[in-house]
């Protein structure tokens, strides 16, 4: 990375012996997810694939078991070169494939899984693997949460999306038909491999969709990583290796920190959710379909956070458009006319962030913003704002 860029200061929340150190291989990057006796490796890298057994092999006990939940497209580019790794190390695997799409997150998909588990006789200290997406690692964290009252689980994200976010951090779940991630449990993995080689082969959408989460971590709590991503986000885009790793180590580095101070979410870890309250539910409205990525809601639900806290006096007016206009360059959708089809009223989107699992006492919590790295957790935003903004979004389609 160019030499005048100042690192990101998540580094300063850590403990000291959660602090970035000598990575297990010379080439990786490994970070810490520092919860005690249940803390974690982060190991980052181009070409782990190959080497997954070798990393993973010191969870084993006195037998090397595992299971591979996966899906068909992540399967069919890269299972045989993590089978290899396996193999290598004495690993004895075998593999769930499903459908890949937001509709696999679901209760029929976590019954067929957990018959699977049980019928490949997958014990408590075996390991089962989530391979893939952000959806196969709420999936498969959420199986291992509950198979046997808890199994190890070994998160290896084959997206962008999944690499800075969904894979750090424990969340597991699935989705329900009254909202998203609406079932779950906190289940820490053991261990998180992010492959910085495979997002080679992700379509430029997915890319993108990853690349909202990327650009969340500056827009809540850093303006020089922002700064950075402003620079070097093209980069990014193009395929450069090194600006790939230092947007995953940097967001990892973040999640980390946060995690750390608040694994349950009861405080700082909603921070994370900026954009999120928004985008679940266009992500409700559009039913959970190919019509929007999660990324792309919650791009488009940063956009609608920085406008409605604008109009709350909460932050000036240039920030919007600043945000907006550098997620449009990048080439993310960034308004709700940007999402095809028919889209529910106002009143009716919000509706659906009422079913927010962050709602309490019946009371919405909304991530705002006071600047470009600094936002806020509130109860008490201002429903009338909210709604005039949805109502002008909804009258540009």
């Amino acid at each position: 990375m160019p030499s005048d860029q100042s690192p990101p200061d998540w580094e300063r929340f850590l403990p000291d012996a959660a602090k970035p150190g000598a990575a297990s291989l010379a080439d990786v990057e490994t970070l810490a997810v520092a919860l005690g006796d249940r803390a974690y490796p982060i190991h980052i890298g181009a070409g782990l694939l190959p080497r997954a057994g070798a990393l993973i092999e010191p969870l084993f006990g006195a037998r090397k078991r595992a299971a591979v939940i996966t899906d068909r497209s992540v399967a069919w580019r890269h299972l045989d070169t993590l089978w290899s790794g396996l193999s290598a190390a004495g690993v004895d695997a075998d593999a769930i494939t499903l459908e890949p799409g937001e509709a696999t997150k679901s209760m029929a998909s976590l019954d067929t899984v957990l018959s699977q588990l049980l019928d490949l006789k997958i014990e408590r200290d075996d390991l089962i693997i989530a391979f893939g997406g952000g959806v196969i690692g709420d999936l498969a964290g959420f199986s291992a949460a509950v198979l046997r009252r808890g199994v190890r689980c070994v998160q290896i994200p084959t997206t962008l999306l999944a690499q800075v976010d969904s894979s750090v951090g424990g969340k597991t779940g699935i989705n329900a038909p009254q909202g998203k991630n609406l079932i779950g449990a906190f289940h820490q993995p053991s261990m998180v491999l992010a492959d910085i080689s495979v997002l080679d082969t992700l379509p430029e959408r997915e890319l993108l969709s990853g690349y909202a989460e990327v650009v969340k971590y500056g827009l809540l709590g850093d303006l020089s990583f922002f700064e950075w991503l402003e620079a070097n986000g093209p980069a990014l885009k193009a395929g450069d290796a090194a600006a790939r790793t230092y947007a995953v180590k940097t967001s990892c580095l973040a999640k980390a920190a946060i995690v750390a101070r608040d694994e349950t979410e009861r405080g700082d870890r909603a921070l994370l959710n900026l954009g999120h309250t928004f985008g679940h539910a266009l992500e409700a409205a559009t039913g959970y379909s190919p019509r929007l990525l999660h990324g792309e809601g919650v791009a488009i639900g940063m956009c609608l956070a920085f406008e409605a806290s604008q109009r709350m006096g909460l932050c000036s007016q240039e920030d919007p458009s600043r945000v907006r206009a550098h997620l449009s360059a990048m080439g993310l959708k960034t308004r709700l006319k940007d999402i095809s089809g028919e889209l529910p009223d106002a009143d009716g989107l919000i509706a659906l962030m009422a079913q927010d699992k962050k709602v309490q006492a019946g009371r919405m919590t909304f991530i705002l913003v006071r600047a470009i790295g600094d936002a806020l957790r509130t109860q008490e935003a201002d429903l009338d704002v909210i709604r005039r903004v949805l109502v002008e979004e909804l009258a540009a389609r």
